[in-house]
């Protein structure tokens, strides 16, 4: 049995979304969701605030009978308690997966620089709500309780990291930022102009120096500005590559969507399912 904890860093959950991804986990025989109640918590734009938020956070990751940490919403707000909160994570927070994107990209950048848990880019249980989204619930219920099919198709033996366009640039220059050098950087973005894509891309580029490249995942809901920018999103992201000498390696199939698919922070791993059963019997 994996067992699944569910705390949401930033906005708050609707229940409605929760019943939905309880009755898609009807199908997984070996999982258990347990939703902590502070995902339906309101606290202006938050679920609840900074000392809930964190407190949630903590109760999950510290749980020795939790096998996984799976994120409810992003929404502004994990970066507020990323520090405290890997501070305060314990023997239980090792060795467990931390799933999300987005906006909690802020705690799998902190997890992954303290080397606690196992950070991992993949969808959340709000993703439900999107068109197709059970496909994109099922593609992390199925990786958790130990399937692979979900995984990013471009993993090629390299340690990768995945990030929103605008968490990376937010994480530039921080004590949550953790060192890339070495990996191949995924980004994506969702509801930016392409100048505020250029203007990310000419922040992150000058970080990133030293990387083993740079793979470019969807950027969607691109708002209609007042003119043509005059280049696409690849191309501004090949422009700022060869700008601060980063390979460009092509496309990657993450993005604000239901086909946003799983990447495990470092290395490739085998699905947690799978190790979590081996470290068990």
């Amino acid at each position: 049995m994996t067992r699944i904890a569910i705390c949401a860093p930033g906005k708050p959950l609707e229940r409605e979304h929760a019943d939905a991804v309880l009755a898609i986990a009807d199908e997984f025989e070996a999982v258990e969701l347990r939703f902590h109640e502070q995902c339906f918590a309101r606290h202006g734009h938050f679920a609840g605030d900074d000392e809930a938020r964190l407190a949630a956070l903590l109760d999950c990751a510290n749980d020795p009978a939790v096998d996984a940490v799976w994120f409810a919403h992003g929404g502004y707000g994990s970066n507020r308690i990323a520090a405290e909160a890997v501070s305060q994570m314990g023997a239980a927070a090792q060795g467990k997966p931390f799933l999300g994107y987005s906006d909690t990209g802020y705690l799998l950048a902190a997890l992954y620089r303290a080397g606690v848990g196992r950070p991992v880019h993949g969808p959340m249980v709000a993703d439900v709500r999107r068109e197709g989204g059970g496909a994109a619930v099922r593609r992390a219920l199925d990786w958790l309780s130990g399937g692979g099919e979900g995984l990013e198709g471009a993993l090629d033996g390299r340690p990768t990291a995945a990030l929103n366009l605008m968490t990376l640039a937010m994480l530039c220059g921080t004590d949550l930022m953790p060192d890339l050098a070495g990996h191949v950087v995924m980004v994506e973005e969702v509801s930016e102009h392409l100048y505020a894509v250029d203007r990310l891309f000419f922040h992150i580029s000058q970080h990133l120096r030293g990387i083993a490249g740079l793979r470019l995942g969807r950027i969607s809901e691109v708002p209609e500005n007042d003119r043509p920018f005059g280049a696409s999103a690849e191309e501004i992201a090949q422009y700022w590559c060869a700008t601060a000498d980063i390979p460009y390696l092509g496309l990657a199939d993450i993005g604000h969507d239901a086909d946003n698919k799983i990447v495990p922070f470092g290395l490739k791993i085998v699905p947690f399912g799978l190790a979590g059963r081996a470290a068990r019997s």
